[in-house]
């Protein structure tokens, strides 16, 4: 298990999800079944890197593969 510090709250992640957000990787590709929160995760992560690592939000390319996905990022945005 990850211990974490961090502004964001991460509690509801499980441990994959957390380790996607917590990676350092400069590019990360999320794949999972239908129902298995790729948004909130991704959505988790753009958090993590504004408020935890201090990225820029000109900086960072978030891509989704539905229409449904991106409005909902940008609603949770």
């Amino acid at each position: 298990m990850i211990q974490i510090t961090t502004n964001t709250d991460l509690t509801s992640l499980n441990q994959k999800q957390l380790e996607a957000v917590m990676s350092e990787e400069k590019r990360l590709l999320v794949l999972a079944g239908a129902g298995s929160v790729k948004t909130k995760t991704l959505i988790q992560k753009l958090e993590y890197l504004i408020k935890d690592k201090k990225v820029k939000t000109s900086e960072i390319l978030a891509i989704t593969f539905t229409k449904n996905a991106t409005n909902e990022m940008i609603d949770r945005l």
